[in-house]
């Protein structure tokens, strides 16, 4: 396999995994202002404080992969998004802090609990700025604190759109690990956002389609459609799928607790990956969309095969601790110290 795209796959599933894992955990942040109650919060923070930190390690591996592989993309990336990527590392660092500072806390609980939730959000909302940018494009000589082209009405509608994806992520997860009151209250957020979700995806779709010949001929020249159709459907009966395991809860009035409560979750997942794969089907082979592809972009031949002794022990290693915690604190999250 030419080891340009071999590293392009594995960039993705690095980027995927990402946004799967550390999605939700940062979407308990976004919805903790709807938990009012000191024990509700503790249940949320219970609920992820033995994954969060492992989760973000693939953030560290997608960063050391783009380094490594693609050091011209990761150059024009962080230098022209300096200010959004550092905003975001300091967002991630606060609510970091907050996790360790928040159950020994008293009086500053409420600071810490701000720390946490901001922290979330905000981070969020700055890979959902990155994702924007790079997918309408970089400007050429952009670099630094010198362009703001990343701050526009698309970018801030990713942005958002982000947020409300982590945070259905969130509600379903905190559906599949918790019971009663909170099981309720996220089954009903779901739902909410699940709507955001739907009506952000199609507003990105539609305007990047009008906005850019390359992605409309993409997707809808020589009848490409016919071949690309199966990832719109998939969504939808996705979507569907949550939605109705949200209202089954809530019709039963709670009394649904039982193995069909990580549907939602697996769902939610599945949603994340068809518009995934959708944004790569409309960039590729960009790196940077109109400026970089991946093989301008690639490493020396001789250095990706160094790099092949790496990645071949440390992403079955990641996948090893990170499937072993999940399979450790699977089921319900209880209310006792311990978490579970």
């Amino acid at each position: 396999m030419d080891l340009a795209l071999f590293y392009f796959l594995i960039l993705g599933f690095a980027v995927f995994m990402y946004v799967l894992l550390d999605g939700f955990d940062l979407g308990i942040g976004i919805l903790y202002p709807w938990f009012e109650s000191k024990s509700e919060r503790d249940h949320l923070m219970r609920s992820i404080s033995h994954v969060w930190d492992g989760n973000e390690t693939w953030l560290v591996f997608g960063g050391v992969m783009l380094f490594a592989a693609f050091p011209a993309a990761y150059a024009g990336i962080t230098s022209t998004f300096y200010l959004p990527i550092m905003l975001m590392l300091f967002a991630l660092i606060f609510r970091g802090v907050a996790f360790e500072y928040r159950f020994k806390a008293d009086r500053s609980r409420p600071y810490w609990d701000l720390a946490f939730s901001a922290g979330s959000a905000i981070a969020a909302f700055c890979q959902g700025i990155l994702l924007g940018s790079l997918v309408q494009g970089i400007p050429e000589g952009s670099s630094m604190i010198a362009s703001w082209h990343w701050l526009t009405p698309f970018t801030i509608l990713t942005g958002f759109s982000v947020m409300a994806g982590y945070a259905l992520m969130a509600s379903s997860y905190l559906f599949m690990k918790s019971r009663s009151d909170i099981q309720r209250r996220a089954s009903h957020l779901g739902k909410n956002l699940l709507i955001c979700v739907v009506l952000a995806m199609l507003t990105v779709s539609i305007w990047t389609t009008i906005a850019s010949p390359e992605i409309q001929n993409r997707w809808f020249e020589n009848g490409h459609f016919i071949y690309l159709s199966p990832l719109p459907i998939i969504s939808l009966f996705l979507s569907i799928g949550i939605w109705k395991h949200f209202t089954r809860h809530q019709m039963l009035s709670g009394q649904s607790e039982g193995k069909n409560d990580s549907r939602p979750f697996w769902y939610s997942a599945g949603l994340f990956l068809t518009g995934f794969i959708g944004l790569v089907v409309s960039l590729f082979p960009y790196l940077i969309p109109r400026q970089l592809t991946l093989w301008e972009a690639a490493a020396p031949d001789s250095s990706l095969t160094f790099l092949l002794v790496g990645v071949c022990l440390f992403i079955p290693l990641i996948l090893a601790y990170t499937l072993w915690g999940y399979r450790v604190f699977s089921g319900k999250v209880e209310d006792y110290q311990e978490g579970y």
